[in-house]
């Protein structure tokens, strides 16, 4: 109890100092405008790119959203882990190891996102191509034609755009389509690349029926992610479900015990060991399906 004291005081002082250093400023927007700035000093440049593209297509959450998830993160924890071991100082510090999640969700998610974009890149990319290569029979001005009209945006738009620069420079496509292999992962764009080089180096009396089966294929392929992005999300909401059930499955046992009983209990260690490791392999559970939810979104 004297800690839970301590701690108490200790935050209302840090509190106090705060609003002393920042009079006139709302010390809410304060701590927010600090996080932030820790943020951009230590997340991984690459990450940084991520997250501005992220925030570019209005898909980033808002700091109220941000206060909402930590608030709700760091009450159901510190309320379940009461219930878990009746004392209020174990409920403090789950609380606050639930917190150090939100990053850690923020980076799964926004990863996720940029995936879904990147791949509606190369999807529109692909399409596109195709139909400018029908009209003007060569690669280079297919390309040139997608990158003029609009329909990409950057990161993918610049990299059509340098390309198009190397196309020029060297004089043949091999170095560009590369190029965009390397940097971008993705099946249809390799096979699409490669139907190309094998038109343009050694020609096709039937180009145009491989190009329509290409954009089939291309169609195909993008409804089948769509559909996988959709099971995925249904998953994604009975998977949450399951892992909030397996945390009140000790409310379970308290119920079949009776509370004083499971009390008594408390005070063997083997039995508290034993409920921190309920909670630490069924937060495991629940973060690696988390993680499973956001990657390879998008992929082949």
């Amino acid at each position: 109890m004297e800690i839970l004291i301590f701690v108490l005081i200790a935050a209302i002082i840090a509190f106090i100092i705060i609003y002393r250093k920042r009079t006139g400023e709302n010390v809410y927007k304060y701590i927010t405008k600090s996080v932030g700035n820790a943020y951009n000093k230590y997340a991984p440049y690459s990450f940084k790119e991520v997250r501005q593209k992220v925030k570019d297509l209005g898909q980033e959450y808002t700091v109220k959203q941000y206060t909402l998830q930590i608030t709700v993160f760091a009450a159901a924890s510190a309320i379940l882990t009461y219930l878990y071991f009746y004392n209020i100082i174990v409920s403090i510090i789950y609380a606050l190891l639930s917190v150090l999640v939100v990053p850690y969700l923020t980076y799964l998610r926004c990863k996720r996102v940029y995936s879904e974009f990147i791949f509606e890149q190369v999807q529109v990319y692909a399409t596109n191509t195709i139909m400018e290569f029908a009209t003007t029979q060569s690669f280079v001005k297919a390309i040139e034609g997608v990158y003029n009209s609009g329909v990409l945006e950057d990161p993918f738009k610049s990299d059509v755009k340098v390309m198009i620069d190397m196309a020029y420079e060297n004089g043949t496509i091999e170095q560009s389509i590369e190029y965009l292999n390397n940097k971008y992962d993705y099946y249809v764009i390799k096979n699409m690349h490669q139907l190309f080089l094998q038109i343009t180096n050694e020609g096709s009396r039937d180009s145009g029926q491989s190009l329509e089966n290409m954009s089939q294929d291309i169609d195909m392929l993008v409804e089948s992610v769509y559909r996988d992005r959709i099971d995925r999300a249904n998953f994604h909401k009975k998977f949450l479900q399951f892992g909030i059930m397996l945390y009140l499955m000790v409310m379970l046992v308290q119920f079949l015990l009776g509370v004083e009983s499971y009390v008594n209990m408390l005070s063997n260690v083997l039995v508290n060991i034993l409920l921190h490791g309920i909670i630490i392999i069924n937060t495991y559970f629940i973060l690696n399906g988390e993680k499973y939810y956001n990657e390879n979104v998008g992929a082949e």
